[in-house]
C-alpha cells in the first residue's frame, strides 16, 4: 500500500487540473467522501478539485458542508480533459453514467471504492470491499499519509460513515465505530449532523409513506415489494431509502424489494435482506452491490422486471 499511496501523492502534485466524481444519483457516502477528498487535496496541496455528479442530488444532503462545490456535470465546461480524475464509490462502470467520458478522457485515473468490482476503470485502485463506506477509505488514506484535517473534513467523513451504515445499524466490523470515536473526540457532533439530514420536501415524505402503504407481500410474508411508479419517482429525487427501512420493520419480512419506474423500459431495483445475501440476485439482473444491500438498473418494463425479481428471490428461498 505504501507504494500506491506514494504514487497517489505524486499524481496529485503533478496535476494542474483534478476532477472527482462518483456514481449516478449519489448517496451520502458518495457525496461526502467526494467533498472530503476535495477538501483534503485543497488543504494539503493547495489545489481545488472540481466535484461533479450526474442524476438526482438528494435533498437531504443539501445542508452538508461544502455542498455548493458539487456541480452537475452538464453545467461544467469539460472541453479540456482533466489531468487527474478520481472515481469514488461507483461499484460498476455502468453506474458512472454521464460522467464516463470525463473519466475516460482524463490523463490519469484513481479509484477509491468499497464495492467489490472485478473490472476497475482506473490506473490506480485504492479499494477495500471490507470497508463500511468509501469515506472510511478516504479517512485511512489521510491518516496514513499524515494529511491535515479540519472540522469540515471530519464532519464530511462522519456523514459518509453515518449514512452508509444506517447510523451503524449495518456496520459489520468495529473499525468504523473506532473511526467515529476518533472523529467525535476531534469535535464531531453526531446529533448536529443528524439534524442536517432532516431536509426532505413534504411531497417526498408523503410519497414515501404512500408507496410503503401500497407494498405487496409474497412467499408467506417473507418478501415485501414496493413499487414506485414514474410520477412518484420524480418526487423522490432519486433516493427512497426510507421506504426500504419502513418495510424492514415488519415482522417476518426477510427480503425487501423496491422497484422504481424510471422510464417505460427502464426500472431500478433496490434489494435488502435480513437472511441470505442479495448481491447474487442483483448480479443476475446486471447490477451488484453488498451482500445484504444491492441493486441494479434493468432496461425492461416494470412488469417484466417485477416477475424476474420475484422468480430470482423465490429461488433463494427454496
Amino acid at each position: 500500500m505504501k507504494k500506491e499511496l506514494n504514487l497517489l501523492v505524486e499524481k496529485i502534485r503533478g496535476a494542474n487540473s483534478i476532477v472527482i466524481v462518483g456514481h449516478k444519483n449519489p448517496d451520502g457516502d458518495c457525496v461526502c467522501a467526494t467533498l472530503a477528498l476535495a477538501r483534503l487535496i485543497e488543504l494539503n496541496f493547495g489545489k481545488v478539485p472540481v466535484c461533479m455528479y450526474d442524476g438526482n442530488f438528494p435533498n437531504i444532503l443539501d445542508n452538508v458542508p461544502n455542498r455548493t462545490n458539487m456541480r452537475y456535470y452538464g453545467h461544467v465546461d469539460v472541453t479540456r480533459p482533466f489531468d487527474l480524475a478520481f472515481i469514488l464509490d461507483y461499484g460498476t462502470e455502468v453506474n458512472i453514467g454521464g460522467l464516463k467520458n470525463i473519466v475516460d478522457n482524463a490523463g490519469y485515473r484513481i479509484e477509491i471504492d468499497h464495492h467489490k468490482n472485478d473490472n476497475p476503470v482506473a490506473n490506480l485502485c485504492l479499494n477495500d470491499d471490507a470497508a463500511a463506506a468509501t469515506g472510511e477509505i478516504v479517512f485511512k488514506i489521510a491518516n496514513e499519509l499524515g494529511w491535515t484535517r479540519d472540522d469540515t473534513i471530519n464532519d464530511l467523513i462522519a456523514l459518509s460513515l453515518l449514512t452508509d451504515t444506517g447510523f451503524f445499524k449495518f456496520a459489520r466490523r468495529g473499525t468504523v465505530l473506532r473511526m467515529m470515536a476518533d472523529l467525535v473526540d476531534a469535535g464531531v457532533n453526531i446529533e448536529q449532523l443528524s439534524n442536517l439530514l432532516n431536509n426532505k420536501p413534504r411531497k417526498a415524505v408523503l410519497t414515501e409513506a404512500a408507496v410503503a402503504s401500497r407494498a405487496e407481500f409474497f412467499y408467506r410474508g417473507r418478501v415485501a415489494l414496493a413499487t414506485v411508479m414514474r410520477d412518484d419517482y420524480k418526487k423522490l429525487d432519486g433516493r427512497s431509502d426510507t421506504i426500504l427501512n419502513l418495510l424492514g420493520h415488519i415482522r417476518g419480512v426477510e427480503y425487501i424489494v423496491m422497484l422504481k419506474q424510471q422510464k417505460d423500459t427502464q426500472t431500478s431495483v433496490s434489494l435488502r435482506s435480513r437472511a441470505k445475501p442479495v448481491n447474487t440476485v442483483a448480479e443476475a439482473l446486471g447490477g451488484g452491490g453488498h451482500a445484504f444491500a444491492a441493486g441494479a438498473v434493468v432496461h425492461d418494463t416494470l412488469e417484466n422486471v417485477r416477475a424476474r425479481v420475484l422468480d430470482l428471490i423465490g429461488g433463494e428461498l427454496k
